[in-house]
């Protein structure tokens, strides 16, 4: 009766929002999409360890959110935006899925009320 759409997902997806998962990381990835900064650049905002920081960068990274560049003895590390997208259109994907079913009940629910 109603076409519901399908929201697909794979792994990279849930590698995605588990990334986002963590408040670090979104605060990481926050800074990088304004612009690059390096791993050590990025440690000093928080109070953790380097390796702790690092170690949030690789999930990033893994996730395709962040991509690492070498300059000199530093890596920079820059937000990748084609993946945040990605993300966004996902997002956008379930809210019309959502979209859909509320009206879909809005259907059902003027039905019931008109007289046969």
């Amino acid at each position: 009766m109603y076409n519901l759409m399908v929201v697909d997902y794979d792994v990279a997806t849930d590698r995605i929002f588990g990334a986002l998962a963590d408040v670090t990381r979104r605060d990481i990835l926050t800074r990088t999409a304004r612009a690059p900064e390096s791993v050590s650049g990025l440690a000093r905002h928080y109070a953790m360890s380097f390796a702790a920081v690092q170690k949030h960068v690789a999930v990033l990274e893994r996730a395709t959110l962040v991509t690492k560049e070498r300059r000199g003895r530093e890596q920079l590390v820059r937000a990748d935006r084609e993946t945040l997208h990605r993300a966004a259109e996902l997002l956008q994907a379930y809210e019309q899925l959502w979209e859909q079913r509320v009206d879909a009940i809005a259907d059902i629910l003027s039905e019931e009320g008109t007289p046969s």
